[in-house]
């Protein structure tokens, strides 16, 4: 059964560091493509990360390029968001998805972190 479980996420004040975890369970990054998105209130649930379980490759929204990092731990089959010097309009939920870089049906999704930033 594949889960995947989210974690760190918390209250911050502008400018600290978070960084949310991701543990997966059931399946193998090899084949998949791991994905942070975040839903804000009132807004459309946005992209934020992705990063190749084949090729390592990783990209960016442009709000986040140079603030933000994804990476993976294959040992412990999780996936970071590191996040720098965050802002108020970081304040989101941010989810954890998993899909198959070739059967693009085969999507998981996480249950969700709370992050707020607020002073």
């Amino acid at each position: 059964q594949v889960q995947l479980v989210e974690s760190g996420g918390g209250l911050v004040q502008p400018g600290v560091s978070l960084r949310l975890s991701c543990a997966a369970s059931g399946f193998t990054f090899g084949g998949y493509a791991m994905r942070w998105y975040r839903h804000a209130p009132g807004k459309e649930r946005d992209l934020v990360a992705t990063i190749s379980g084949a090729s390592g490759s990783t990209n960016y929204a442009d709000s986040v390029k140079g603030r933000f990092t994804i990476s993976t731990d294959n040992l412990k089959n999780t996936v970071y968001l590191q996040m720098n010097s965050l802002r108020p309009e970081d304040t989101a939920v941010y989810y954890c998805n998993a899909r198959h870089l070739v059967f693009r049906g085969n999507e998981y999704w996480g249950q969700g972190t709370q992050v707020t930033v607020s002073s």
